[in-house]
């Protein structure tokens, strides 16, 4: 069956991807487009650039993910800095590290701008912070007079994944303005209206990493860090949540991984395998019963 899939963002989680491309591979279930928001964006660049579920565990298992956090150097060694930093240029890491590591891998496929895929074949979403509107590159880049063809999909990805005050964000010219461009998944965590749009030539599968609504419960607030998660959440999913219907549930894997922290970067083997197989055994369950509706 060939499909187009959308992906949702979930940080680290998204090691639950993996064992959820693998059960899709062993029904022969292929990708013709692929869209995503920061996890959900890594998993569909590098399902268009041509990875197997195979490959990228082997990847992910080799994966120090220590190595992407790359602070500036004038606080290394004095962690107090970090929050100046976090003040002035807005984020604790600088994301540099994280976007050469996705051109390497890209590389090993011969794959490095828009241009080298098919038209239309990878769709990735940030947000565009200055002008408060979702991007989906490369469509949207021409508002910034840049060629999308030519846009680097390591850069792309560094914007879908730009955590905000995590990471630096990604600055793009529009006109004399310099627009802040941050995480995907700030307006838009899981796009799934990019192809369930009216104009669908094959059925939509999408993957969700989170329970279904019926399966998520109340968030607890009872101090201010957990009124600032709740507030995140919600803003990241307030507007995805009320596109959901009940037609589009049909044709969508939750994946249930709440309890795992999005920005776990020391995170141990056993729990990486942990989250793949979640991603595999809940892809198993929905594959049982799928019958697209489209």
């Amino acid at each position: 069956m060939i499909v187009d899939g959308v992906f949702s963002g979930g940080g680290i989680k998204g090691f639950a991807y993996v064992g959820a491309l693998q059960a899709l591979e062993e029904r022969g279930i292929k990708f013709k487009r692929v869209a995503g928001t920061s996890a959900g964006a890594i998993l569909a660049a590098f399902i268009a650039a041509g990875f197997t579920a195979q490959e990228l565990e082997d990847i992910f298992d080799d994966l120090n993910l220590k190595v992407l956090l790359d602070p500036p150097k004038i606080w290394i060694g004095k962690p107090f800095l970090k929050w100046i930093n976090l003040y002035i240029r807005f984020g604790m890491y600088r994301g540099k590290s994280l976007e050469k590591w996705f051109h390497q891998k890209l590389a090993t496929k011969g794959i490095y701008t828009f241009g080298d895929l098919p038209p239309g074949a990878l769709k990735l979403v940030a947000s565009d912070l200055t002008n408060g509107k979702i991007i989906v590159l490369p469509d949207d880049l021409k508002n910034y007079d840049i060629d999308g063809n030519k846009f680097p999909i390591s850069r792309a990805l560094r914007m879908s994944c730009g955590l905000p005050f995590f990471f630096e964000p990604v600055y793009l010219k529009n006109g004399k303005r310099e627009c802040v461009v941050v995480d995907g998944g700030v307006l838009s965590n899981f796009p799934l209206w990019i192809y369930d749009n009216g104009h669908k030539v094959r059925p939509v599968l999408g993957m969700k990493l989170s329970g279904a609504s019926e399966e998520m419960s109340p968030h607890e607030i009872d101090n201010a860090i957990q009124l600032f998660e709740a507030l995140f959440s919600t803003m990241k999913n307030a507007h995805d949540n009320r596109y959901i219907a009940r037609r589009h549930e049909k044709n969508i894997i939750f994946i249930p991984v709440e309890k795992y922290s999005a920005t776990q970067f020391d995170m141990d083997a056993e729990t990486k395998k942990k989250l793949i197989c979640i991603g595999k055994e809940r892809t198993i369950q929905f594959l049982k019963t799928w019958s697209p509706v489209w």
